[in-house]
């Protein structure tokens, strides 16, 4: 179904949901006003849950959760056929608009590798690239796949393979691995495949990597095109996604981190402030000012969309040349976070700095020097993913989705 068709069918069945809706409290107008109103009120309520990212998401969700629950039990009493056919017509409505939001953009064509390679992790994402048959599927595209054991040095597992042809690389695993294979292609010139077999595969997702398409990204080295990102450097390590330092950077030095996420940020609040380590931090905001101290402070491969919007989170561009900077808590400031994006950044300190670089911890020396490095990555990508970030798509409020669906449905 083409994009136009769907968000045709979208609109036409959303309307057909506010009708059937509304003509239960035409033929009810007193029993059917009240459960309405609050079915409005828990969509308001789903909206701020889903662009929220404060402590006011998990109210918002809860709240919408039982005040749609309770319309639902009204509205199905009054008129159960009446209301099951407005719920299909609006679930059915937002199932087309998803399909129509989703974006694709084209990828310049890219000759096929003669001799790529593929490093996997078996233990990466629960097993993934095992479950997905990973090794095989690579084989019967012509990519060598090459196992990771416990104890292996990726890096010189990498090198080796470009010292023996490799004129391709790509990798099935966690975020900070992919890092380390990007690195050493931007390096040697040869164009990288993101295979989305980690846990949560960020880089993947603002990259334009369908994650739920573990084997058909292996297409990247077969028939897909080909698109230039930047890479972010931390005192010369190359990352993919961010860096941390705070609260999240304390947190994954913890050997507990991997397996109990959630409590383990929980018990480093009381540890982090006990030692007061944020007011040792030393930074320049973009005005020239200089600060001593913030709760944490994130630096990104590119900025974050920070607005509200279901693709908060994820980052619209990857080759705008700069860093995203994201300071929390920052003295003498209003409350909350306080962002901008720059080529470089250095955060000085006392003694050594605990961070967190896409999910990996590590410990460097101060001054903690952060820069971008422009067009420094050739990605390959299958012709059959997005080829975009989310949030380089997706319209930022319910109103905008609408008019961007009308849009869509309009065209010729």
């Amino acid at each position: 179904m083409t994009r136009r068709l769907a968000a045709l069918a979208a609109l036409t069945l959303g309307m057909t949901a506010t009708a059937l809706f509304g003509l239960l409290a035409v033929n009810d107008l007193r029993r059917g006003a009240i459960p309405l109103i609050l079915l409005i009120v828990a969509l308001a309520a789903g909206w701020q849950a889903v662009v929220r990212r404060e402590a006011i998401r998990v109210a918002a969700l809860a709240a919408g959760a039982l005040l749609a629950a309770g319309a639902m039990g009204l509205l199905i009493a009054l008129s159960p056929v009446l209301v099951l056919s407005a719920i299909s017509a609006l679930a059915l409505g937002i199932v087309l608009g998803a399909h129509a939001l989703r974006g694709r953009v084209p990828l310049p064509p890219a000759p096929r590798p003669r001799r790529p390679v593929l490093f996997w992790n078996p233990r990466s994402g629960g097993g993934k690239a095992l479950r997905f048959r990973l090794p095989d599927e690579a084989a019967a595209r012509g990519i060598t796949p090459i196992e990771l054991e416990p104890g292996e040095d990726l890096e010189q597992h990498v090198l080796h393979a470009v010292q023996s042809g490799a004129d391709a690389l790509a990798m099935a695993g966690g975020d900070g691995s992919q890092a380390i294979v990007a690195r050493i292609a931007a390096d040697r010139g040869l164009p990288f495949a993101c295979i989305p077999a980690g846990t949560r595969n960020h880089f993947a997702l603002d990259l334009g990597v369908d994650r739920d398409d573990v084997v058909g990204a292996l297409d990247a080295f077969v028939d897909g095109g080909e698109r230039i990102v930047d890479l972010g450097e931390v005192n010369g390590r190359v990352f993919v996604n961010n860096v941390s330092i705070g609260l999240y950077g304390e947190a994954v030095q913890h050997v507990t981190y991997r397996d109990a996420k959630i409590r383990t940020l929980l018990e480093t609040v009381p540890e982090m402030l006990s030692r007061n380590e944020r007011r040792t931090w030393r930074w320049v905001a973009p005005d020239g000012r200089r600060h001593e101290g913030a709760v944490a402070i994130l630096v990104s491969n590119n900025a974050y969309q920070l607005a509200r919007g279901p693709a908060r989170g994820t980052r619209p561009r990857l080759d705008e040349g700069v860093l995203g900077i994201t300071v929390l808590g920052a003295p003498g400031e209003e409350p909350g976070a306080w962002t901008w994006s720059a080529a470089s950044f250095d955060v000085d300190a006392a003694g050594p700095v605990h961070v967190g670089a896409d999910g990996e911890a590590l410990v460097l020396d101060p001054p903690v020097r952060f820069r971008s490095r422009p067009a420094a990555l050739r990605c390959r990508i299958a012709r059959h993913h997005p080829g975009a970030s989310p949030s380089a798509f997706a319209p930022p409020t319910a109103r905008a989705a609408i008019r961007t669906l009308a849009r869509i449905a309009a065209s010729i």
